[in-house]
């Protein structure tokens, strides 16, 4: 099975430059706590809800003029639509990430694939995934 058999295709997107403001009202407009960070159309990055809070509100930065780039994570971490869906999982699993970025044959944000999508197709995929990104200090409840 292959990336684009299961991946979320519309992919919101937010510049590096729009503000904070901007990227969180996207966020609750499309139901997401994630966006791919483009600059000039091209992916750079990545930003999340977590991202907004813990790296910029917290840190005292006005969400009105604060722009992405100064919250965002600078590596863009993907696949390919055209990717077999247990490398991209594996990819998922050994960076400890619960999304990636989907990119079409031309480099181009085709989507997203989360471990919702994951579990979908295969349940004992998206396992694998959230398993190896627990901490193994805090015990599963049952």
């Amino acid at each position: 099975m292959l990336v684009r058999d299961v991946m979320t295709r519309r992919a919101a997107t937010v510049e590096a430059g729009d503000t904070l403001q901007a990227a969180a009202r996207v966020m609750r407009e499309m139901g997401v706590g994630a966006l791919p960070v483009t600059e000039a159309g091209e992916p750079i990055g990545f930003v999340t809800d977590r991202d907004l809070v813990i790296r910029a509100v917290a840190a005292g930065y006005d969400p009105c003029r604060a722009v992405v780039r100064s919250a965002m994570t600078a590596q863009l971490i993907s696949c390919r639509e055209d990717e077999e869906l247990e490398d991209a999982a594996r990819r998922m699993e050994e960076l400890a990430v619960r999304r990636l970025v989907v990119l079409d044959e031309r480099g181009r944000i085709a989507g997203m694939l989360s471990v919702e999508d994951l579990a979908e197709a295969s349940v004992a995929l998206a396992a694998a995934v959230l398993q190896h990104g627990r901490d193994p200090t805090i015990p599963v409840r049952h």
